[in-house]
């Protein structure tokens, strides 16, 4: 502790008088867990605060500043990129799994306010019972991903392809800073306002938004809202090579509507079809009745992917997957011909298996943090321009060559996935999967019946390494084509190449809103 930093004691009794004992945690346990992600940790947090409240991250924030402790916010937990974690023991985690209210929801104007941690898979829900739902409405981990982490982070999935990433849903947001004072964006900043609209002037709401924590910390959110969609169809395209994928995701998302889509590389296919069991099977059937339309509807679905059976990818390296939507079946069926125009071209239709199965059940348990032998996993990821697919996956290519041998020998392997985002980029997904000890995150994050069917591993300190110096090599590829990132947090080089007067702008704006720094230090390179 720095010598003007007050006694952790006395700081401790200060938030439990703000917010109670019961949500100050300072066991050793838990400041361990709350300060992993799914790939690593850097800092133990002094202690773990959980608020209920706006007013109880001000209160929180107050006594930070006053004692010079770092303050992190932490959503969901399955982060990969250290967003959320501390990098000074003089810091408080800050989570926010009390906060997961749904404010309003205003049918009139159309938006909804709610609670940083509420999860997409809440909100949907609450939603789809008044016809309504969010225009990108959540990654697919959205059984635990909160709203509040996707705006910190940005992301992509559900309506990525129609809406873009979720920065793009956002109209509004409470922020506090970090003295604990209240900003509020968008049309809501007028004395007399609403949060109903985003842009008056210069654009506030979106400097928060995949700021990772570093200018500020969510207290509430409002989302644009449009009526549920009644109606959607699915189609799936096989591809011998990654570059007619990639040309058939790219002409795919040039149609402009295509609602979400992904694709799968050769080893996630394998997993797909080896993970397919009868259990799978038979929740994948009630899922798909429960969300069609009319019986009718839904027979004919299951009838098509009891005939596919396991056989809806055999054949093709590569597959892509798209989902449209719409109001009526006429709409629905006039847009997938679009895709199947735009992607046939490319690729040889295939069973709808599954897009059909994923868009009936869209928010996945969150077992792949471990991958389907056991293995610890990591993603990276990088947008690209549509033209600089094939760029990037070649250069991407040399480097796996480059590393082949020292993959093999220290049991490192890889995959990848990925997204279409409205009409202009693509997500590229890198996965890495190592055979290693679990974490205490692992062993707390998933539930002890599913880690009891999976094999355990030795320490493998050689893989571990290995992984970290290829997303390194990677990263730099990225770099190269112009790729940028969602879920920045500490790992991604946000400040790399930026031009002198955008790189003085943001750090001016860092300097005004957090001039201790003490807003998720390190985030953003700042």
């Amino acid at each position: 502790m720095s010598a003007n930093l007050q006694p952790t004691k006395d700081i401790i009794a200060e938030l439990t008088d703000a917010i109670g004992a019961e949500h100050v945690l300072t066991d050793p346990a838990d400041r361990e867990f709350y300060s992993m992600d799914v790939y690593r940790s850097i800092e133990q947090p002094a202690a773990v605060v959980r608020p209920g409240s706006r007013e109880d991250i001000q209160a929180i924030a107050r006594i930070a500043a006053g004692a010079g402790l770092a303050m992190v916010a932490r959503g969901g937990g399955a982060s990969y990129t250290d967003a959320y974690l501390p990098t000074t023991p003089n810091s408080l985690t800050i989570d926010t799994e009390r906060m997961q209210r749904v404010i309003e929801i205003n049918e009139q104007d159309m938006y909804v306010t709610v609670e940083p941690g509420i999860t997409w898979a809440d909100l949907t829900a609450q939603l789809a019972k008044k016809k309504l739902r969010t225009a990108f409405w959540g990654p697919f981990s959205g059984l635990k991903a909160t709203v509040g982490g996707s705006m910190s982070q940005n992301s992509v999935s559900l309506g990525s392809g129609n809406y873009g990433c979720s920065a793009e849903t956002a109209l509004s947001f409470d922020i506090v800073l970090a003295n604990g004072e209240l900003l509020r964006t968008g049309s809501q900043a007028l004395e007399q306002g609403s949060p109903f609209f985003r842009w008056y002037g210069p654009d506030l709401t979106g400097l928060f938004t995949g700021d990772a924590g570093a200018l500020g910390i969510k207290a509430a959110i409002t989302l644009r809202l449009i009526p549920l969609p009644s109606h959607f169809a699915a189609a799936s395209f096989g591809f011998n090579d990654y570059r007619a994928m990639a040309s058939g995701m790219a002409a795919g998302a040039r149609t402009g509507v295509v609602a979400d889509n992904f694709g799968l590389d050769p080893k996630l296919q394998q997993g797909q079809l080896g993970s397919t069991s009868t259990k799978d099977m038979l929740q994948a059937v009630w899922a798909v009745l429960k969300s069609s339309t009319n019986p009718l509807d839904g027979l004919t679905r299951v009838f098509s992917m009891a005939a596919a059976g396991k056989r809806f990818l055999s054949g093709f390296d590569y597959s892509a997957h798209f989902v449209v939507e719409g109001s009526t079946r006429a709409e629905v069926n006039a847009k997938l011909a679009q895709v199947r125009s735009a992607v046939g071209a490319h690729g040889t239709e295939i069973a709808n298996t599954i897009p059909t199965v994923l868009r009936a059940n869209p928010f996945i348990p969150l077992y792949p943090i471990l991958g389907p032998r056991g293995q610890r996993w990591v993603p990276m990821h990088g947008i690209l321009p549509l033209s600089k697919l094939h760029d990037f996956h070649d250069k991407l290519s040399k480097v796996y060559a480059e590393y082949a041998q020292r993959m093999e020998q220290h049991k490192v392997e890889k995959a990848a996935m990925f997204t279409s985002i409205s009409t202009t980029a693509l997500l590229y997904e890198p996965v890495f999967y190592w055979e290693d000890d679990r974490t205490p995150f692992h062993k707390r994050y998933l539930p002890k019946e599913y880690l009891d069917m999976l094999p355990e591993y030795p320490a493998n300190p050689e893989g571990r390494a290995l992984v970290h110096e290829m997303k390194g090599k990677i990263i730099d590829v990225f770099s190269e084509v112009g790729a940028t990132h969602m879920q920045v947090g500490k790992a991604y080089p946000y400040m790399r190449g930026r031009g002198a007067e955008a790189s003085r702008v943001l750090r001016d704006l860092k300097a005004n809103l957090d001039p201790n720094n003490l807003m998720n230090p390190g985030a953003l390179g700042l």
